[in-house]
């Protein structure tokens, strides 16, 4: 317990350290208003570091150490002691220092106050904390390293359920890509398992190796893009490991951009025929119909459609394609199996090689070359959604620190983002 007295004797106010196995010895303020809490450690023995033996031989004192503390009621806290030292006669009197757990050597800060700074480094920057708590930048990035691992700890997951892969450019147009390795758990919670260095298939198949054994059976499905790299690291392996049961789904909404995009090609073309055509009074009357044919027609109002049927009058290829379109939306929004999508997909992939549109003719190839990933979106209707999400959130943690170059920096500052809060905030249950 903590004593701090005011001007007058009875202004005293008792709080608790916080810190186990100590006595208070002195408490004082220095020249800057700090409180200098001097103790000493009521733990007896230690454990040899030479041989792992406990030892009870008292030797004496190490040097005086000073440590930053949780600060108290606006005003920082020093923690001063002096370890106890122990000597082990197995080892020829070899001393040992006492090493309570509620400080890492060499580290300035107390366990608690770590944590304290990282609590406050959540969705924010090491400058701001640095600046909050007048201390140095690489004081608060070796809280960072001290206390968040640059890999996952494997010994806190117990199943996995559902993966995701992406990629993310650390630095813009340049190219280099990482690859986010997330997880969703079936309470819907979202983790961080890895930033890989780049996206190649030796790299993703590597890290899905290294997954612990005991986790493989709670592996069920792997979301991603159509990237080539992603979806063969994974039906690699799972082919190389028969315990492994692993679906590879194509993200719906990737796909959606592929045959939406076709009706935009067909919109633009269509705007410069009308264009050349219309006199400028009629043309300006079909002008601004960008987000009008963008939009799902079920979330059209009334002036909108009625705006709609005027330019499908004068472009009847665009008509024709925009119903293909929302036919297409409407077969992924059906509650249909995996056998009854595909055989849907078939019959509108027929319908529209007799309707003769070629605007689609890069994505019926998609269709074809990624047929089986995508369906697997009717299984269990299972999207990207938390990869993107993901996603978000790393662009915005890159803008608010104005690039993070290392991938290390980036899992750590992410994991942080994400499990923050559980981790270190002593009021969430």
């Amino acid at each position: 317990m903590l004593n701090l007295q005011g001007h007058q004797s009875k202004d005293m106010l008792s709080l608790p350290l916080g810190i186990p196995d100590l006595a208070v010895t002195q408490v004082c303020q220095n020249d800057q208003g700090d409180y200098v809490i001097t103790v000493k450690s009521t733990l007896e023995g230690t454990c040899c570091q030479h041989c792992g033996r406990q030892l009870t031989k008292f030797h004496g004192h190490g040097r005086w150490i000073e440590l930053r503390h949780l600060p108290i009621l606006g005003h920082r806290v020093y923690v001063r002691l002096r370890p106890n030292q122990y000597t082990c006669p197995p080892c020829g009197r070899k001393i040992t220092t006492q090493q309570p757990a509620w400080y890492v050597p060499k580290s300035p800060h107390t366990t608690a106050y770590d944590h304290y700074l990282l609590l406050n480094l959540v969705n924010s920057t090491v400058e701001d904390v640095s600046q909050k708590e007048g201390l140095g930048y690489d004081a608060v990035t070796g809280a960072l390293q001290r206390c968040v691992s640059l890999q996952v700890d494997w010994e806190q997951i117990t199943e996995l359920r559902v993966i995701g892969i992406d990629e993310i450019a650390l630095l813009k147009g340049h190219q280099n890509y990482v690859a986010i390795i997330s997880a969703q758990q079936a309470a819907g919670q979202v983790i961080v398992l890895a930033v890989l260095p780049d996206r190649q298939k030796e790299t993703v198949r590597n890290f899905l190796e290294s997954i612990p054994r005991r986790l493989w059976p709670t592996l069920a499905t792997v979301c991603t893009d159509m990237w080539d790299g992603y979806v063969n690291a994974a039906k690699e392996f799972a082919a190389a490991h028969p315990e492994v049961t692993l679906a590879v789904v194509t993200d719906r909404y990737h796909v959606a951009k592929h045959y939406r995009d076709c009706v935009d090609t067909v919109r633009k073309s269509e705007c410069r025929r009308l264009k050349k055509e219309l006199p400028e009074a009629e043309y300006a009357e079909l002008k601004g119909m960008l987000w009008i044919v963008r939009k799902n027609h079920r979330d059209l109002n009334a002036a909108e459609r009625t705006r709609l049927r005027a330019l499908f009058k004068r472009a009847p290829l665009l008509q024709a394609a925009y119903t293909l379109r929302e036919e297409l939306t409407a077969i992924f929004e059906l509650p249909l199996t995996k056998v009854q999508a595909q055989r849907r997909l078939r019959q509108w992939a027929a319908k529209v090689r007799r309707r003769g549109l070629t605007c689609f003719d890069a994505f019926l190839t998609t269709l074809e070359n990624w047929f089986e990933e995508i369906t697997n979106y009717f299984v269990a209707r299972l999207s990207s959604g938390f990869v993107e999400g993901l996603n978000n959130k790393i662009k915005t943690l890159k803008r608010r620190c104005y690039g993070i170059p290392r991938v290390t920096t980036l899992f750590q500052r992410l994991y942080l983002d994400l499990q923050g809060y559980r981790l270190f905030s002593l009021y969430t249950p």
